[in-house]
């Protein structure tokens, strides 16, 4: 059986429907069906696709049909006065996990990183997805042991802006 052929470009507008699709898609594999979610996942996709975030999300297509996305941007300042290259999430669709596309997908992003001129190329994975660490540590990522993650969020988020109850 042949490998599949698969195409990497940067979200359009014309994308908004079937990104937000897979990222419901996404929603659904890591957290069940949550209240909303066909929303939140649309305004999610529209804002990627709109471009009005600092982030872009980069799709990758087989046959026209997509299979994954990432959500990546670059982090100004950074070391060497060079950007760091981030990836917040990478899923791949059910249908399309197994045909190699994870590695494929993070070869296009760390070509894309080094096109860019930075020197980093850096994401998490949630310690709870032991999946996806090993899949990391296949492709013979370094873990960074040094950094420790913090976190605002919903009433702490909100007590610290000073913005809301909680």
């Amino acid at each position: 059986m042949a490998r599949p052929e698969f195409e990497f470009r940067f979200a359009k507008p014309q994308d908004h429907a079937a990104l937000a699709d897979l990222m419901l898609e996404a929603n659904r594999h890591y957290w069940g069906d949550v209240e909303n979610a066909k929303e939140m996942t649309s305004r999610a996709a529209e804002a990627l696709v709109s471009g009005r975030t600092g982030c872009q999300a980069v799709l990758a297509c087989e046959a026209g049909l997509l299979k994954g996305f990432a959500t990546v941007c670059v982090l100004l300042p950074a070391v060497n006065e060079h950007g760091t290259f981030f990836m917040k999430d990478l899923f791949v669709s059910e249908r399309a996990r197994g045909t190699g596309l994870g590695n494929l997908f993070m070869r296009h992003l760390a070509r894309h990183a080094v096109e860019l001129g930075c020197h980093r190329f850096d994401w998490t994975a949630e310690t709870d997805n032991p999946r996806a660490v090993a899949f990391y540590d296949d492709l013979k990522a370094e873990r960074v042991a040094e950094k420790v993650y913090f976190r605002f969020s919903d009433a702490n988020l909100r007590a610290f802006a000073g913005t809301g109850k909680d």
